[in-house]
């Protein structure tokens, strides 16, 4: 007996070896997974997989659409998003807000009211094992509306296909004529993601980092500084935060770099993106800035704003003008990764994301929407040609336009696309030569515009272009002459329509936001505009032309001057030397402006004390950009006729006085300077 309890306690002993043999070896397994180095994760977004079909199902006050991969909820009839399922996620948004602040389309109209464009009926347009596309819908009543709500009919579009994990959605806005004046200065999707889940936050390959909460910005944990959507977190849930800035208009981007972006749930390696594939839907052209996404966690699709034009931007839709406009489809992606390589997880989430946004864009216009309004690839235009430019003060041969930016917009002058609000533009950019294609333009009427980098003004062609169903329109070699009245004397910054290259100084290291530490995004760090004060203490920027480096000594921002509590105008002056004057003669100051907000510049030559001004351009600009954290807002351009009789032999001075000074942000920004003898 003692012998057959020995053997079993050995027998024992051997299991419990093994035992503990297993256990430090997937131990060490684990520990190994988790912290080697190893090549990014192989993401789990189930395409490869066998796919379900689509599923719908319908009740009184849901609706359901289900393909294996996403489970999309969507309240009846209202149209709100209320819920996205996707891998271990019951919910991907918010599931303690209200089902109208989860997933919501909004509106920002007269008196900065709010719609929600929530929605009365509710309809089946596709329904297959392929597809399921819905529509929820609501027409304008002015005998029940008309106060209540944006006069606007609303169809909201969600698409969910087969093998794909994610969701669609386009809306299409209509008003008829007799609907009332309406200003529409915002039209957006917005998307409120869970905040216990989703933490990082990654707009482009450089602006990625842990966002603080919502919580964070309460007056408990954090101080507001010039503005209510700059604050400074002082005592956040997340302690390494502490001591930075957070403002949602530090993460804009254009319109032409606004493609993918998006949320990482850490604890599920699980990532949230709002991918646009195209910006034909998009207002004022490829350089508006807008915003993207911001703590909340919140993740936004821009169609309409204000943000960086103001007011000048067309917003204003008048009775008796019928309007309608495809906004979208923009692709909500969701992705997975394993967690054997967690490691490289956030790295792979980023890249599928993109892979995913580069697919969408070879998909570009779908070919799987319902609605008539909206053409697929047969049914859309092209325009092809080539851009040349003449300026014989730089070369007596035509020269090729390289990396132009040139587009179709609705009808207007030249540079009117910047402020064109309400229809569609198609933008590229030319070859080295000059040669350009524009795809996939929706029928229409058009103008023709361009911008060169390297030479100031705006093109258009005067000739309207019609664009029908499947016609290719060659507009042949197009030749733009720049503005120029004389030969170049002197010139201070490049012709981009951006103040990048100028004078961006370091933040006070007490208002610093780590996510923009690269050379691109320095201009968006806050406060910049009080260091104006602290470099330039005892008097305005002195530029002496052949000395100065525009890159070190022109300020960026032509901003007030704080003096204790005050802001006082500011005077810049630009020094140069002329060998020769030609008193019978006309010069021509070229000044270009990158952004302008309740600013007015007046020019003065060799005179400061003058009673009246040479020039002033009046009060212009509503674009905000100083305190939104931009390098430019709207273009501007001002040739100014000198009589050469106004200048002297040896030295002369410019005088640039910024006179608007109520407070920090009333400032403009200039693009180039340049100043131009008499004509040869």
């Amino acid at each position: 007996m003692k012998e057959k309890v020995m053997q079993l306690n050995q027998i024992h002993s051997r299991h419990h070896v093994f035992w503990v043999f297993i256990i430090v070896h997937f131990s060490l397994l684990l520990f190994s997974a988790f912290s080697a180095d190893i090549p990014p994760r192989k993401i789990l977004n189930g395409e490869k997989k066998k796919s379900r079909k689509v599923e719908l199902h319908m009740e009184d006050n849901r609706v359901f659409i289900d393909n294996g991969l996403v489970e999309v909820t969507i309240e009846n009839p209202s149209g709100h998003l209320s819920g996205i399922t996707y891998k271990g996620m019951l919910n991907v948004l918010e599931t303690r807000n209200n089902n109208n602040n989860k997933g919501y389309w909004d509106i920002v109209w007269d008196n900065e009211a709010y719609d929600k464009l929530a929605t009365q009926h509710v309809k089946i347009i596709t329904e297959t094992d392929e597809l399921v596309e819905l529509s929820f819908t609501k027409m304008w009543d002015i005998t029940k509306d008309h106060g209540n709500s944006v006069p606007l009919n609303v169809d909201k579009r969600y698409i969910v296909r087969r093998g794909v994990p994610g969701l669609y959605m386009y809306g299409i806005l209509e008003r008829q004529e007799d609907f009332p004046d309406a200003h529409m200065y915002q039209i957006r999707i917005a998307f409120k993601l869970k905040e216990d889940k989703f933490h990082f936050m990654a707009i482009s390959d450089t602006k990625q980092r842990i966002m603080p909460s919502q919580e964070d910005r309460d007056e408990s944990r954090s101080q507001v500084l010039a503005f209510k959507e700059a604050v400074l977190l002082t005592n956040p849930t997340n302690p390494q935060l502490k001591g930075e800035v957070d403002d949602k208009y530090q993460y804009s981007s254009e319109n032409k770099d606004n493609k993918v972006h998006g949320w990482i749930s850490d604890d599920d390696a699980v990532g949230f993106w709002v991918i646009t594939p195209s910006n034909e839907f998009r207002t004022c052209g490829p350089h508006k800035q807008d915003l993207t996404s911001h703590v909340g966690p919140t993740a936004l699709s821009m169609f309409v704003s204000t943000h960086y034009t103001g007011t000048e931007m067309d917003v204003l839709y008048k009775k008796g003008e019928t309007w309608k406009k495809v906004l979208g489809p923009v692709f909500m992606y969701l992705n997975s990764a394993s967690w054997d390589e967690a490691r490289h997880y956030r790295k792979a989430l980023w890249n599928d994301a993109n892979r995913q946004l580069r697919e969408e864009i070879q998909s570009w216009p779908y070919n799987f929407t319902a609605s008539e309004d909206f053409p697929h690839a047969q049914q859309r235009g092209e325009v092809n040609g080539q851009l040349l430019v003449r300026d014989q003060s730089l070369d007596k041969q035509l020269m090729q336009a390289k990396s132009a930016f040139v587009g179709l917009a609705a009808p207007g002058y030249a540079g009117s696309w910047q402020t064109e609000g309400k229809g569609y533009q198609f933008w590229t950019q030319t070859g080295n030569t000059g040669r350009f294609t524009i795809k996939n333009v929706r029928p229409g009427e058009y103008n023709f515009y361009a911008w060169v980098y390297g030479f100031i003004g705006n093109y258009k062609l005067n000739l309207k272009i019609t664009i029908q169903p499947g016609n290719k329109i060659n507009l042949g070699t197009l030749i733009y002459d720049p503005p120029r009245n004389g030969p170049t004397l002197w010139e201070i910054g490049i012709p981009d329509r951006t103040a990048a290259e100028f004078f961006i100084p370091e933040p006070n290291p007490t208002f610093v936001n780590s996510i923009l530490n690269h050379d691109a995004d320095e201009f968006r760090q806050y406060g910049l505009w009080d260091r104006y004060s602290d470099i330039y203490r005892d008097g305005g920027l002195v530029f002496t032309v052949g000395v100065s480096n525009y890159s070190k000594d022109w300020f960026f921002a032509h901003v007030p001057r704080r003096i204790g509590n005050e802001t006082r105008a500011t005077t810049w002056q630009i020094k140069y030397e002329l060998q020769e004057v030609n008193k019978a003669g006309n010069y021509t100051l070229q000044l270009a402006l990158a952004a302008a907000s309740y600013a007015e510049v007046q020019v003065r030559i060799n005179n400061p004390d003058a009673n009246l001004p040479h020039f002033t351009t009046e009060r212009i600009g509503y674009d905000n950009a100083v305190p939104r954290h931009g390098i430019h807002g709207l273009y501007r351009l001002y040739s100014i006729n000198v009589p050469g009789n106004r200048f002297q032999r040896g030295n002369n001075t410019i005088f640039l006085t910024q006179t608007r000074c109520h407070d920090s942000f009333e400032a403009v920004m200039y693009d180039y300077i340049r100043f131009e003898g008499p004509a040869v």
